[in-house]
């Protein structure tokens, strides 16, 4: 059974001529000379290293597409019709708009928010700039988490720097920062995420110092590649400026062939990538400390999917510097630039990651060391998947991250104030059969007015969009809640899942479907 065919996806807007394709290459199986196209090989022979990427670039985000042996759908999740947590066992007020789906996170600070989930790192992408406005202000209001991902201030135009090289001003990081707090109101905090190049340049310093964030966020990795941050960058003086802070950037824009390349037209992008970042545990922990040093609250690390040995370190080393929340991000990810068959081919799948993870938190508890607050990610768009992953990484797991799910109903959401407006067409059919205004499209738009007013009408709509998507998954979470009869996140367990195969009760600790209960089943029948 092949698990991804290549040399053909709508990612790379590529696809075979032939019926037949022979599985592992994803060739065609009759290839014919004089073949007009359209596989990734066909359009390498004139495009070269452009086919690497996800296209168009700034315009989509892209999620690989493998199909694992085990993921989270073959979990499901028990509901029961004994008992209450967390509440009295009474029909009339053990009910699932009752339930709480608040949950917070930290070692010292708590960070408390109204649904266990928060966005992806939204960092230096088009797609990040373009809509953060929609996502800051969508999150803010909703009562979760957002996090401003790398390289921020390093690709930013405005950027001042001293005679030391380090930030003194950044435009589009003071942006970011203001836009989340317009409407933040306790619930929620904004992550600001950094690299290597976000080391150098000092972003720690700026973004404490200057602008008072609380939280910043060490990066090891992320699901989508194993590899640094990227974007693409259309102009050669761009290109050159970026180098010049320290990136790097391919094709090499100072050598006299690639100016020419792009002067003609064959050359159209050069790419900006991060560094790799190298980690050691006295590394790590001074890094730690030095952050605190300088007033931060709190502290984050996001790591990717990386092998075991990996995971145990980001696990061992939190614990060590009393991290307040450590997210572990598997694969497939979803991401708006990253080589197309990495983020397919690379990385510990989604639910494998994490069923290490609570193995690994399980194994520190026993030996009575501090376990960290930790938020699972990779692929998560719904509130059952929610659900399953609070349930498999309890009592540890405290959150959810999402990443493309988020931002859909933002882009959608910023998509309908120009169809609102009567550009690209108007409102397609899709929307328009629910009204032909903001106040008749937007459901949860009458309860937002009636808690800020007419300043309501001020707010992105893809704002809107996100807090309609996150009330879906709140209710949602609510029915699954009250079904397993937990009333608030924290009595959610590992019991509330059953394997569905042998294979992913294996993998993941959870008891086969058939074995779920039967000593209690039997005790009943036998007594």
């Amino acid at each position: 059974m092949n698990l991804q065919r290549p040399n053909a996806n709508d990612a790379l807007q590529t696809g075979n001529r032939s019926r037949n394709v022979v599985p592992q290459s994803g060739i065609c199986s009759r290839c014919i000379d004089g073949c007009r196209g359209n596989c990734d090989m066909f359009r390498a022979t004139f495009r070269g290293r452009e086919v690497l990427y996800p296209e168009p670039f700034g315009s989509i985000t892209a999620g690989a597409d493998k199909d694992y042996p085990v993921d989270y759908s073959h979990l499901n999740i028990n509901g029961y019709a004994l008992g209450a947590k967390g509440i009295d066992a009474d029909p009339d007020r053990a009910t699932f708009p009752n339930v709480d789906t608040a949950t917070a996170f930290g070692a010292h600070s708590k960070v408390r928010m109204k649904v266990p989930i928060f966005t992806g790192a939204l960092g230096s992408t088009d797609i990040a700039r373009k809509n953060w406005e929609h996502f800051a202000v969508g999150a803010a209001i909703s009562g979760i988490t957002i996090v401003c991902g790398e390289n921020v201030c390093g690709i930013d135009p405005g950027l001042e720097l001293n005679a030391q090289g380090k930030v003194v001003k950044s435009p589009e990081m003071d942006r970011r920062v203001r836009e989340y707090r317009r409407y933040h109101e306790g619930f929620g905090d904004l992550l600001v995420q950094m690299n290597v190049e976000d080391t150098r340049l000092g972003v720690a310093e700026y973004v404490i110092e200057k602008l008072g964030v609380e939280t910043v966020e060490l990066k090891w990795g992320q699901g989508a590649k194993c590899i640094g941050g990227e974007i693409k960058v259309n102009s050669l003086s761009r290109a050159l400026e970026l180098k010049k802070r320290g990136y790097i950037v391919t094709p090499d824009p100072e050598l006299p062939a690639h100016q020419a390349a792009f002067k003609a037209g064959p050359l159209k992008q050069f790419e900006r990538h991060s560094r790799l970042g190298f980690i050691d545990r006295e590394g790590f922990l001074h890094e730690v400390e030095r952050i605190r040093g300088l007033g931060a609250k709190r502290i984050t690390l996001k790591t990717g999917a990386y092998p075991m040995r990996e995971l145990a370190m980001a696990i061992r080393w939190s614990s060590d510097a009393k991290i307040d929340l450590l997210t572990i991000d598997g694969a497939p990810g979803g991401t708006g630039m990253s080589p197309w068959r990495m983020m397919v081919e690379w990385g510990i799948p989604s639910l494998y990651l994490h069923a290490m993870a609570h193995d690994l938190c399980a194994r520190l508890a026993r030996r009575g060391l501090w376990v960290p607050d930790i938020a699972l990610a990779g692929g998560f768009s719904c509130e059952d998947h929610v659900f399953k992953a609070l349930a498999l990484g309890a009592p540890f797991c405290k959150a959810v991250c999402m990443g493309r799910a988020l931002m859909i109903p933002g882009m959608v959401g910023k998509n309908a104030e120009k169809w609102l407006r009567g550009e690209d067409d108007g409102l397609p059919k899709t929307v328009s059969r629910y009204g032909m205004t903001k106040e008749e499209i937007f459901m949860n738009y009458e309860v937002l007015k009636d808690k800020y007013g007419a300043e309501v009408d001020r707010f992105p709509l893809g704002a809107i969009g996100i807090f309609n998507a996150v009330d879906k998954i709140r209710v949602g979470l609510q029915q699954l809640m009250a079904g397993t009869r937990s009333w608030e996140v924290g009595f959610i367990s590992r019991q509330d899942l059953v394997a569905l195969t042998e294979e992913c009760a294996k993998v993941t600790g959870i008891p086969y479907v058939m074995e779920a209960f039967r000593e209690e089943a039997l005790a009943i029948i036998d007594a």
